[in-house]
C-alpha cells in the first residue's frame, strides 16, 4: 500500500513538472498542432544562419548567463534568467499599469470587402477611457479562427487603404485570419506633448515604445474575447516603425503565440540612422528633456533608457530571448541585413535548452519596403503557425 502511494505521489509531481516544462516550452496548441507539419518552402531555409554565421554571437553578452556570472544550464534555470531580464528591462522602461479586463469596442461603421466583414472600430487601449481607432477584419469562415494585430503609424495601410506591398491586414483577412489593425495612440505622439503613462500616478512613466507594447497587449485580449477568434492563436506583426512596436509587444505580452518583425532594426545600431531607438519616440524620453533628432554625437547626446542601456552595454538580443520558445520571423532588409544572425543566434540558444528548433527565422531583401516575396514568406510563416492541420 506504501509503495503504491509513493507511486502515485512521484506520478503527480512528475505530471506537474512536465506541466510546467511544457508551458515553457511553448507547450500551447500552436506548438502541438504545429509540430509534424511541413515549413514552407520559400521560408524553409529561414530557420537558421547561413554556415558563416552559425554559432557566431558576435560582441553581444549571453542571455545565458546571470547578473552574477552563473551560466543558465537547465530549463528551471532559463525560467528565473527570463524574469531577471524581464525585471531589468521594465525598471528601465517603466513598469506597465495593469492589464484592462474588458476593452471596450465601439464599432464605428461596417463595411463588406471580399470575403470578409470590415469593421471599423474605437477601441479602449489604456487606463481612463483612452482609445485608438482601427479596423476589425472578420472573415465569413467558420472559427474559431487564427488572428493577427497588424501596428503601424495608421490603421489604413494595413487593411489595403494605403501603400502598395503594406497591405498585410487584407492579405491576412482573405486568408482566413480575423485581424485587427490599429495606429499610433494619441497618449504616444510626441506632438504637441507626449503624455506617459503612469507618470501622474506616481510609477515610472513609460518610455513610449513601452506604451506601444502595452497598447498591443490590450489588442490581444480585444481579440481573445471575440467569439470568431482562437485566444491562443494570436500573432503580432508590423513593419519599420511598426516592426519596432510589433517586437516590444511580442517579447514583453506572452500570450502573443508568434510574431514577424518586418527590418525593424532589430538591434542597437548607431551606424544607421534609420536604426532610431535614441529617439525619444522610442527609448530616448526623458522628462524635461528635448534632444535634438539624429545619431548621438556631442552634440546630439544619449537621453533616457537608451542612454543607460547603451552605455551599460545592453541590447535587444536580450528582449528577443522573452520570446523564447515561441516563434517568431525577421523580414529582414536595408536595416536588418544577413549579418543580423548574430544577435539571433543567442536566442536559438535558448531555444536549444528549452528543446525547440525552427522557432527563430529570418528573410533578406535588399530594400527596406516589403516586397510580393517576402510578404508571401510572411504570410506562409502566419498559416504554419497558426493555422490548425
Amino acid at each position: 500500500m506504501a509503495a503504491r502511494v509513493r507511486i502515485l505521489i512521484f506520478g503527480f509531481v512528475l505530471l506537474l513538472m512536465l506541466s510546467g516544462i511544457s508551458r515553457l516550452n511553448g507547450g500551447d496548441k500552436v506548438s502541438k498542432e504545429n509540430a509534424n507539419k511541413s515549413i514552407p518552402a520559400n521560408i524553409a531555409d529561414a530557420f537558421g544562419p547561413p554556415a558563416e554565421y552559425e554559432k557566431n554571437y558576435g560582441g553581444y553578452s549571453s542571455p545565458l548567463l546571470f547578473g552574477d556570472g552563473k551560466e543558465v544550464k537547465t530549463v528551471e534555470d532559463w525560467k528565473r534568467r527570463r524574469e531577471e531580464i524581464r525585471k531589468f528591462w521594465e525598471d528601465n522602461l517603466g513598469l506597465w499599469p495593469p492589464l484592462l479586463k474588458k476593452p471596450d469596442v465601439e464599432e464605428l461603421e461596417k463595411t463588406k470587402r471580399d470575403n470578409f466583414l470590415q469593421h471599423r472600430v474605437r477601441i479602449e487601449i489604456a487606463p481612463g477611457k483612452q482609445t485608438v481607432e482601427g479596423y476589425l477584419l472578420i472573415p465569413e469562415d467558420k472559427g474559431p479562427l487564427p488572428a493577427v494585430v497588424v501596428v503601424f503609424y495608421d490603421a489604413k495601410t494595413a487593411v489595403g487603404l494605403g501603400k502598395e506591398n503594406l497591405d498585410f491586414g487584407y492579405q491576412l483577412a482573405r486568408r482566413g485570419f480575423v485581424v485587427l489593425s490599429i495606429g499610433t495612440p494619441d497618449f504616444c505622439r510626441l506632438r504637441p506633448n507626449y503624455k506617459p503613462l503612469c507618470e501622474s500616478s506616481g510609477e515610472a512613466a513609460l518610455q513610449p515604445l513601452s506604451a506601444l507594447a502595452y497598447a498591443a497587449a490590450n489588442c490581444h485580449t480585444v481579440l481573445a474575447g471575440l467569439p470568431e477568434v482562437d485566444s491562443e492563436r494570436i500573432g503580432i506583426m508590423g513593419h519599420s516603425y511598426g516592426g519596432k512596436w510589433a517586437m516590444f509587444g511580442s517579447c514583453f505580452y506572452e500570450k502573443f503565440a508568434c510574431a514577424v518583425w518586418i527590418d525593424p532594426g532589430i538591434v542597437f545600431d548607431e551606424n544607421r540612422p534609420n536604426v532610431n531607438y535614441w529617439e525619444p519616440w522610442y527609448l530616448g524620453w526623458e522628462s524635461g528633456k528635448q534632444r535634438k533628432s539624429g545619431v548621438p554625437s556631442k552634440d546630439k547626446p544619449r537621453t533616457g533608457a537608451y542612454k543607460k542601456l547603451f552605455e551599460g552595454g545592453h541590447d535587444l538580443h536580450e528582449v528577443h530571448a522573452l520570446m523564447a520558445p515561441r516563434p517568431f520571423l525577421v523580414s529582414g532588409g536595408s536595416e536588418d541585413m544577413v549579418e543580423r544572425w548574430k544577435a539571433l543566434n543567442h536566442t536559438i540558444a535558448v531555444n536549444d535548452i528549452l528543446g525547440h528548433k525552427n522557432r527563430v527565422a529570418m528573410t533578406n531583401r535588399k530594400g527596406h519596403t516589403p516586397t510580393p516575396e517576402s510578404n508571401s514568406q510572411i504570410y506562409n510563416f502566419f498559416e504554419h503557425f497558426l493555422k490548425s492541420n
